[in-house]
């Protein structure tokens, strides 16, 4: 490489680096191609992503990307919260959920998926034969919308590095993406929920299936179990790509019979 080309490489990195280390992140390891994320301008250029590879992502742990976290005033989100809600789980889980923000019952407890949506994704886990113990729960946003309102395109920029760096370290064989936030995020889409639910994607090499968030569930009529149903199905497939994907001598998922 000549000196010329390598002066333009470095310059290049620099300002890649400079606009993570503007959104928080200390870390960064090598990967795939750099990518660009879709939620506003202000990270619409490009960025090198942090990959999920297990010999990476043990350079650092939950407890240190919770710890450069801190007291987060990076958004306004701060201004009204209670608690960071960081995340909860398994820090080496093979299945990784992933909702939109805290509410105000995780606000108060500091812990995400505690409330009625929480105690409904419980029992969505417990039914593919799994416990909240073996998995990873997290948010986009780590801090609680006011109103429990759709976080802001600005909002999701300054927590998405966050997220990344808990991807990478926990580094799961499967991620189920939660309503229209952590999909429209972390797959850099615009199509909507309702459009790609059930159809596998794949986030930086790793399955991803998007379904609706728990909260929406329980929104929607007694006698209307097209969405339970819908999620249920999406569920099973998980386990099934869940099970190829385990390691020997883990305890696998499992599907039941619809009741």
């Amino acid at each position: 490489m000549q000196r010329e080309e390598l002066a333009s490489v470095s310059a290049a990195l620099r300002a890649a680096l400079a606009l993570r280390a503007r959104a928080g992140v200390r870390w960064v390891y090598p990967g795939s191609a750099p990518t660009a994320v879709a939620v506003t301008s202000a990270v619409r250029a490009s960025a090198l992503p942090i990959a999920a590879t297990p010999a990476l992502a043990a350079r650092e742990t939950l407890e240190g990307i919770r710890s450069d976290l801190g007291a987060c005033t990076r958004c306004k989100l701060h201004e009204e919260r209670t608690n960071v809600v960081f995340g909860v789980g398994n820090p080496r889980a093979r299945l990784m959920f992933i909702g939109e923000g805290p509410g105000r019952d995780e606000d108060v407890q500091g812990e995400p998926f505690v409330g009625a949506a929480g105690q409904l994704l419980t029992k969505i886990i417990q039914a593919i034969g799994l416990e909240r113990e073996d998995v990873y729960i997290a948010n986009v946003v780590k801090s609680r919308p006011p109103n429990n309102r759709n976080p802001e395109p600005e909002e999701i920029a300054a927590c998405l590095p966050f997220l990344e760096r808990q991807i990478a370290a926990i580094g799961p064989a499967v991620i189920v993406g939660l309503g229209n936030v952590p999909v429209k995020t972390l797959l850099n889409t615009t199509r909507g929920i309702t459009s790609i639910r059930g159809q596998w994607q794949t986030y930086r090499g790793i399955p991803f299936m998007p379904t609706f968030h728990p909260s929406y569930l329980l929104r929607q009529e007694d006698d209307d179990k097209t969405a339970k149903r819908q999620v249920w199905d999406d569920m099973q497939a998980v386990a099934v790509r869940y099970n190829e994907e385990l390691p020997a001598g883990e305890k696998a998922a499992k599907a039941k019979p619809a009741k």
